[in-house]
């Protein structure tokens, strides 16, 4: 990073503050953006490190203060991160944002490479701490000879928020409840049994699963089958199982039962009104711990029945501006920042990054920050 080079954080919410703390205190000059200012004001004071200023959050007046090379992180909700990208583009600076990588985004590939620009997508915890574990262990297992023909292989990646303590609506919200409402009449694609599975509504794919000795349910999320290539596994002849799932609580199923009816009769202003009154109910208190568990794991079984296996988990907590979910998200968002303004990373537009020796230098780091990784067969140096 060159000394005129500026971070650009945009967003101050609740999953913000641990990145740009140990952004500000490593590497300086980042400039916090948002809506009110009183708000990045505030978390800056908390934060209390030298080499964050704070501004109110205007585009136009954001694009006048990009600089080339700069490094523009949008933590904003999801319509705004193309946005955002178009703005860096133009002012020949990089893009991060942990959010999924959209259409929309990809469709700037050819502008970002041409301009030897990095659109950096997906690096929080899920998706962003999944990627990495999940090259990881296909690394591993490609080099112990686990994936070649004659090998059944079944892949798990199972991630979710969720409260340190239960209440009787087995969740708290981090963040607008409307995304995570919208989100469970989302169609999800996953492999089982050897086979293609469709779910279409989130709560009709709930299992129980056992978890590092704890039962919780699980559902598939989104669409799971972009995933096996990108995660190296496209060529496998009998790949059983290749599910990403979301975990929650056990009896959330019956819990949301209310929630599940909104989503299939009640209209969009309906549904918002229903989402603020969530947040009131739900929302995580000031000094509520909440709970991150992040678990993957990739089996192999030859054609004499024996069967090589690996995993790799994280489970934090944590409460205040240090919450599990804000650690996570936000201290990866920073480790993909260093890896941009070191010039580790291709130019374009893309997720995570898939080396797994890239891989491993991201979650060293991320143990730097305190995130502890327990890793099964598998080695993280």
């Amino acid at each position: 990073m060159s000394s005129t080079q500026r971070i650009h954080w945009l967003g101050a919410g609740l999953s913000s503050g641990p990145g740009i703390a140990a952004l500000a205190k490593r590497r300086g000059n980042v400039v916090l953006w948002n809506r009110t200012k009183e708000k990045a004001e505030a978390l800056a004071d908390i934060i209390g490190h030298e080499g964050l200023s704070v501004e109110a959050l205007d585009f136009d007046k954001l694009a006048a203060n990009i600089a080339p090379q700069d490094v523009v992180v949008s933590m904003l909700p999801g319509a705004f991160h193309t946005q955002v990208a178009k703005i860096a583009l133009a002012a020949d600076a990089h893009m991060v944002t942990t959010s999924y990588l959209t259409p929309e985004m990809q469709a700037l590939d050819a502008e970002a490479r041409a301009k030897g620009l990095v659109i950096l997508n997906e690096v929080g915890v899920d998706p962003g701490i999944d990627h990495l574990f999940a090259h990881v262990l296909v690394d591993a297992a490609k080099q112990a000879g686990k994936l070649s023909q004659g090998h059944s292989v079944s892949f798990e990646s199972h991630c979710g928020g969720i409260p340190a303590v239960a209440n009787d609506f087995k969740y708290k919200f981090s963040w607008a409840p409307l995304g995570v409402v919208m989100a469970l009449g989302n169609q999800s694609r996953s492999i089982k049994n050897g086979a293609e599975l469709t779910i279409e509504k989130a709560w009709s794919g709930v299992e129980d699963i056992n978890v590092l000795g704890e039962t919780f349910e699980v559902y598939p999320n989104r669409d799971s089958l972009g995933y096996i290539e990108e995660y190296g596994l496209g060529d496998v002849a009998d790949l059983q199982l290749f599910v990403r799932g979301t975990l929650r609580l056990p009896g959330w199923k019956e819990a949301w039962g209310d929630i599940f009816t909104a989503v299939e009769t009640k209209t969009d202003d309906e549904l918002k009104a229903l989402s603020e009154q969530l947040w009131t109910d739900y929302a995580y208190g000031e000094n509520e711990e909440d709970r991150v568990l992040l678990y993957v794991t990739l089996r192999s079984t030859d054609a004499n029945g024996e069967t090589w296996s690996a995993s790799i988990s994280l489970d934090e907590t944590g409460t205040g501006w240090q919450t599990a979910m804000a650690r996570t998200v936000s201290l990866t968002a920073q480790v993909a920042i260093s890896a941009v303004l070191d010039d580790r990373l291709e130019a374009g537009v893309q997720a995570a990054p898939s080396d797994a020796t890239e891989a491993k230098r991201w979650l060293k780091l991320l143990a730097e920050d305190g995130i502890s990784f327990h890793a099964e067969n598998v080695s993280l140096d």
